[in-house]
């Protein structure tokens, strides 16, 4: 998933875009690293909730590298995908990137992180990850 050309988004779509706002940011125009955590977060449960069928709770962060700040303005694409699935959690890899100055295309990754995930019940407890061919077949329906 990795994007070793500068100035261009990775291939694909990202599992959520979103500009930071003027209140998610200090007075310096720096957006809090705990606003792009959150971000992340939600992207990672994307991939996870499809794959997993249903309702996940995120368990662990694994691993967040802040590389670049990120700006009031700068538009964020999340790119996120499943690297590892278990019997009641999946492994999610998220990798974030800035469109700065979208008038010159300036194209920065900024934040990689690393995130487990575990299916949960409608009690909110750990239950089976459905195989993906069980998955495939509920919606063929």
């Amino acid at each position: 998933m990795s994007n070793p050309i500068k100035n261009t988004l990775p291939p694909g779509m990202p599992q959520l875009r979103v500009m930071p706002m003027p209140a998610d940011a200090n007075v310096h125009g720096d957006v809090f690293g705990g606003w792009i955590m959150a971000q992340v977060d939600i992207a990672g449960a994307i991939p996870a909730a499809r794959r997993a069928n249903g309702r996940v709770a995120t368990i662990a962060v694994n691993s967040f590298l802040f590389k670049q700040p990120v700006f009031v303005g700068d538009l964020l694409s999340f790119y996120a995908e499943v690297t590892r699935v278990g019997n009641t959690s999946l492994t999610v890899t998220v990798e974030v990137y800035a469109e700065r100055n979208r008038l010159q295309a300036d194209t920065v990754k900024v934040t990689e992180a690393t995130l487990t995930y575990v299916a949960t019940g409608d009690d909110r407890k750990p239950r089976q990850i459905p195989p993906l061919d069980a998955i495939a077949s509920l919606s063929v329906r």
